[in-house]
């Protein structure tokens, strides 16, 4: 399993962030490693979708739970990533809000061999996402 964890504090409120990155159809603005998305269907605070990542343009198949302004849980369960990505929000001080981003991951078959570069370059790809998601909070 490949597990990868880093936080930002965002000087912005957690509804200010909520709005943002619970709108999980923009990730691809944010997510840089997320080519497109295409929903299948949705029920409730639950999506369930087809994804095409940035490695080699290969799909994945997602199930997203929003949990109301406080976690967006990704269980990633077909393609050449599997596991689960959780992104949880938490109210620091009045306009400060903190984002933690946990991968907890495997990689399928002889993708398994780059197990070291895909790390490196997923926790480099969440730290830009969430300056991405800073920067446009802090001017929402």
């Amino acid at each position: 399993m490949v597990l990868i964890h880093t936080s930002r504090d965002v000087t912005a409120t957690l509804d200010s962030v909520w709005n943002v990155i619970s709108d999980i159809d923009r990730e691809p603005e944010f997510w840089h490693g997320t080519k497109s998305i295409k929903n299948i269907s949705k029920t409730g605070n639950t999506v369930e979708r087809e994804v095409v990542i940035a490695f080699r343009n290969s799909k994945c198949r997602e199930i997203v739970r929003l949990d109301n302004k406080k976690s967006i849980n990704i269980e990633i369960i077909e393609g050449p990533i599997r596991g689960r990505k959780t992104i949880t929000l938490k109210t620091i001080k009045n306009h400060t809000t903190r984002i933690d981003v946990e991968w907890n991951i495997r990689l399928t078959g002889f993708y398994g061999i780059f197990t070291g570069m895909i790390k490196k370059h997923i926790l480099k790809g969440t730290e830009e996402a969430l300056e991405r998601i800073s920067e446009k909070v802090s001017y929402a």
